[in-house]
């Protein structure tokens, strides 16, 4: 990654209050003087410094889970297993659940400890899109199907945002803009109806993989994290 991209990450100021530094002089790599704040540095095997002291950057990770029933959204709970029981003990430092899915859902779900990433997915002005697929009580009639793709009650200050609905064999596959508590369940209540089991099967474009056993996990790739960062209406960070 670029020189001034790393020390920014590593809490040494601004990107221009960086590069007015590493122009004066004040940064080495690998104990040599740099001066392009745009030189490429490896964060793993490159020593840097700034004015003598070493910098060093925990990289950003990006992993999608496959969550069981069962398991609790949170980094820890007294009493019952966590997501991030679910990462091995030396990848877990500093990862935390975006969004949440209750105990008894299932599905997809992102960790990450890229702090402005998580933030900009569940801001409310972004209305990034998450699809869960749900198995229903009794199948939706076209009036509930029309109501839910208009946004109904479900009790808050506001109806629902508008969602997109699509029927299948069991219940339906839903698409929402909010993240609104136990919000698909209240919908389908709203429309008097009642979710047996619920299943988020993609978020902001990222997809669960449909061979992904539950409970496992894998790393994002470049191209989804980059698609995350479009879905938050964020610029992908300089690489």
């Amino acid at each position: 990654m670029r020189l001034d991209r790393f020390l920014a990450e590593a809490g040494n100021g601004t990107r221009s209050e960086i590069k007015k530094s590493v122009r004066a002089g004040d940064v080495a790599v690998n104990g040599v003087i740099e001066r392009d704040p745009g030189r490429h540095v490896d964060p793993q095997t490159d020593a840097v410094t700034v004015r003598g002291r070493a910098v060093s950057l925990e990289l950003l990770r990006y992993f999608l889970i496959n969550k069981p029933a069962g398991v609790v959204t949170a980094t820890q709970d007294k009493n019952a297993g966590t997501v991030l029981d679910l990462i091995p003990a030396e990848l877990r430092r500093g990862l935390y659940p975006v969004g949440r899915l209750d105990k008894d859902t299932e599905g997809l779900l992102l960790l990450t400890n890229d702090g402005p990433l998580g933030h900009g997915l569940l801001s409310p002005r972004r209305h990034v899109e998450k699809t869960y697929a749900a198995v229903l009580r009794v199948p939706l009639t076209v009036e509930a199907q029309a109501r839910l793709a208009e946004g109904v009650d479900i009790g808050d200050e506001t109806p629902t945002l508008p969602a997109s609905v699509q029927a299948t064999e069991d219940g339906c596959l839903l698409t929402i803009r909010e993240g609104r508590y136990h919000q698909v369940k209240r919908m389908m209540l709203a429309v008097g109806n009642e979710v047996l089991h619920l299943r988020r099967v993609s978020m902001g474009g990222l997809v669960l993989d449909s061979d992904l056993v539950s409970g496992g996990y894998r790393p994002l790739t470049e191209e989804e994290v980059r698609g995350l960062y479009e879905a938050a209406g964020m610029p992908f960070p300089d690489t």
